[in-house]
């Protein structure tokens, strides 16, 4: 049976309050890390991670797309967007859609989900190229009685979208950006295939998806930066930004005929990419730990998840510098063994 209007409310209440009274007893610290926290370029690391923490605590079970944790999860974010001051596509960040239930979807399959949308103008607002900046704020939920709390997955790429976002409230863009945090990822994508279809912005404007999932854990220190090999133009943007990181940034997953190692269509880029929209996805290869309930905060790589924020925030300069000489050209790749 599925939940009423009346008791999605009051466990929305009940989560915010919840989780309001851990950051009031919230210190600074973060975890029972001794070392200082590493001081990151572009992110303010303290906040960063704190917002992970939250993103991904007990109290929001897991995020999934339909349930009460999901709704608090986007009201802390949709608190973010408005302390940020982001502009609006009309009167709210939230833009809600429907979604098409299967046949064999269990009782409990969402029928609606909301993505959260804000923009930043550069020099022409409202004219020109537009960068968009994408990262998906839901997961798993609870199943068999465990939370799947998405700490890496997705609870860092959504609090380093808000480090993005606030780097480009005190330092203007040349071309307008968009922030969009999805909703419905963790189901198919369908947040970004909303947004594609029936977003709130002129899509022909889009140049570039920079969409940033999983990016806090690596035991080799490797971030990879999916993409330049379906947009080549893109590589120089890339080694640029690997030059001047703290992580090892490689181009790669991208190629179909790596088969289930090619990200192209796993996470939400892979939507902007089926309209034609070039992209640069920013993501770590999967962990013991991805789409099990043990992605929690403690297993995040404090420094490296920093450092990796850093990197998206340098990508999206460098999107931002040079968006309008970027060659988008899409490469002719091999098609993928049958």
């Amino acid at each position: 049976m599925r939940s009423s209007q009346a008791w999605l409310l009051a466990g929305v209440l009940g989560l915010v309050a919840a989780v309001l009274a851990g950051v009031l007893l919230w210190t600074g610290k973060v975890g029972d890390a001794p070392e200082p926290l590493p001081v990151g370029r572009y992110v303010d690391a303290g906040a960063m991670l704190h917002l992970t923490e939250t993103l991904s605590s007990d109290a929001l079970e897991g995020r999934a797309t339909g349930t009460p944790g999901n709704e608090a999860a986007r009201g802390f974010l949709r608190k973010r967007f408005e302390t940020l001051g982001l502009n609006r596509f009309g009167p709210s960040y939230e833009f809600p859609f429907d979604i098409t239930v299967p046949d064999d979807a269990p009782a409990d399959f969402p029928t609606s989900g909301t993505n959260l949308v804000g923009w930043i103008g550069g020099d022409t607002p409202g004219t020109g190229k537009m960068l968009v900046v994408s990262a998906h704020y839901d997961h798993l939920g609870v199943r068999d009685g465990e939370i799947y709390n998405g700490a890496d997955d997705n609870a860092s790429g959504s609090a380093a979208l808000i480090e993005i976002a606030s780097y480009f409230t005190r330092h203007k863009p040349h071309h307008d950006i968009v922030f969009a945090l999805v909703d419905a990822e963790e189901i198919g994508l369908l947040g970004a295939k909303a947004l594609v279809a029936a977003g709130p912005f002129d899509l022909s404007r889009v140049a570039l998806d920079l969409n940033v999932d999983m990016v806090s854990r690596s035991d080799t220190n490797e971030l990879h930066a999916c993409g330049p090999s379906r947009y080549p133009g893109l590589t120089p943007l890339v080694e640029e930004v690997a030059a001047d990181s703290g992580v090892t940034l490689l181009i790669g997953h991208d190629r179909p005929e790596q088969g289930p190692d090619d990200w192209t269509m796993q996470s939400d880029h892979g939507a902007f990419h089926e309209a034609g929209i070039p992209f640069l996805y920013l993501g770590v290869e999967d962990h013991a730990d991805y789409h099990r309930p043990t992605d929690t905060f403690d297993k995040i790589q404090q420094a490296f998840f920093i450092h990796a924020a850093d990197t998206a925030v340098a990508a999206a300069i460098a999107a931002d510098a040079h968006l309008d000489t970027l060659d988008f050209t899409p490469a002719t790749l091999p098609e993928a063994n049958p």
